[in-house]
């Protein structure tokens, strides 16, 4: 039998290291104490963290020189996040719909099978600078600014190389109206000879004064068409260049995709009302309902058909939240990271699709019920709900996959191939498409 060949550890020069949190210890982004969840017992620890480039090494305490271990930061995403509430809470504890805000924030990663971290700080404005501190340490957000500034820069170059042009044109010109000021100044001294020789001595005095009058004049005259013309000659060429850039197949695109991108926002507020009034009109009445004595539905069977509806409205705020501060950046629109935030979280979705036709079915069997009957109809005629049916508001989110896979289509056909987030969109409308065929599977099967 032939012996099974042994995995080797991943080698690493460890004065190398060290060297590294020397440097750590003078040059750092940021430093200070957090707590750290561990990953084997879940308890809270703290360490002394040090953040220097895209390393972050932690110590056990401020003194210790030898670190107990080093996060790389490189394709990571930090995040803040709200866990939901465990036990007595105090009075001072921060809570949002049976959710507590503490100062958490976690370091995760794309690929499957890495560790991520969970990290916590005493106040918020500590939480606010490490994860402001971390985003900014990696190395692909420098790629990302530099790509960025490479395109500025190449427009700058565009735009001086039109102006050279221009100003050799303005420089012939006024080469041109020199040569005939000259022509005008010879032709002005050749007068001036003419009249000194026909004229007696006594008016001579008057004549030369008279003429050098003229002279000032026509001279100020001259100047003055000469500023006008070049005034004239910049503002045309000005206003050639800035037509040619909205003509342009770019400056076409970006209103394309600007325009998609705010129709996007427009359908995640409206999708977000829907949401809404699926749980403030027909969700929470029927929980206080099937709390009363003679509850006319069971909590199971509430629970049953609504499933997960009030998360997927807390995921959306969230996702609309970030839409809109993504507006606050025009006309530069960034959304792969906002559907990278999302794409964990389709799980949610998929457990709704797999329920979607047990809810309907449970549904359909207490509205034989008169006093059920009754109950929903008098929800369905409230103004928020514009006379539509709780099946219409369980269907909506069904309609929201298909939505997003049919806007990312649309954005990447008007996204350049070598546009910094178009790997980001690519991947996302493939992780949808995913969804959406489980959701067919789904239908298929339940037919």
């Amino acid at each position: 039998m032939k012996l099974e060949k042994m995995q080797k550890n991943i080698r690493f020069n460890e004065n190398q290291l060290i060297y590294l949190v020397g440097k750590a210890r003078r040059e750092n982004t940021n430093a200070g104490f957090l707590y750290k969840k561990s990953s084997d017992t879940g308890k809270w620890q703290q360490r002394y963290f040090v953040l220097y480039q895209n390393l972050m090494f932690y110590f056990e305490n401020e003194n210790t020189s030898r670190p107990l271990g080093v996060v790389l930061l490189e394709g990571s995403y930090c995040e803040r996040i709200i866990t939901p509430l465990k036990g007595k809470e105090s009075e001072k504890q921060i809570t949002w719909n049976n959710f507590k805000i503490e100062y958490i924030f976690t370091i995760t990663y794309k690929s499957e099978g890495q560790r991520s971290y969970e990290l916590r700080t005493d106040t918020e404005s500590e939480c606010n600078a490490w994860i402001d501190a971390i985003r900014r340490a990696s190395y692909s957000k420098v790629l990302e600014q530099k790509e960025e500034l490479e395109q500025k820069h190449l427009h700058v170059i565009q735009i001086l190389e039109s102006e050279r042009q221009a100003k050799w044109h303005y420089v012939q010109q006024t080469e041109e109206l020199a040569t005939e000021v000259k022509k005008l100044k010879a032709e002005l001294q050749k007068f001036k000879k003419d009249r000194f020789s026909n004229h007696k001595l006594e008016d001579e005095t008057d004549e030369i004064k008279k003429i050098k009058k003229d002279t000032d004049n026509e001279q100020q005259v001259i100047l003055k068409v000469q500023s006008f013309f070049r005034g004239w000659l910049c503002r045309r060429r000005w206003k050639q260049i800035v037509e040619l850039y909205i003509r342009s197949p770019h400056a076409e695109s970006m209103r394309k995709r600007n325009s998609i991108v705010f129709s996007m926002v427009e359908c995640e507020e409206e999708y977000n009302q829907q949401l809404s009034t699926l749980v403030c009109c027909f969700l929470r009445p029927l929980r206080m309902a099937a709390s009363s004595k003679k509850p006319p539905i069971t909590h199971e069977d509430v629970n049953s058909i609504f499933l997960n509806s009030e998360t997927l409205l807390f995921l959306h705020q969230i996702f609309f939240k970030g839409l809109c501060a993504r507006l606050e950046n025009w006309p530069t629109l960034v959304l792969g990271d906002l559907f990278d935030m999302l794409l964990p979280m389709l799980c949610i979705y998929q457990e709704y699709v797999r329920n979607h036709h047990y809810s309907l079915q449970v549904l359909a069997e207490y509205k034989q019920k008169s006093e059920f009957n009754n109950l929903l109809k008098r929800y369905e005629e409230k103004p928020a709900c514009e006379t539509r049916t709780l099946e219409t508001f369980l269907t909506y989110p069904m309609h929201q996959i298909p939505r997003y896979i049919i806007t990312l289509h649309e954005l990447l056909a008007h996204t350049p191939h070598d546009h910094v987030e178009r790997n980001s969109l690519e991947y996302a409308k493939s992780k949808l498409e995913e969804l959406s065929k489980i959701k067919a599977c789904n239908g298929l099967v339940k037919n």
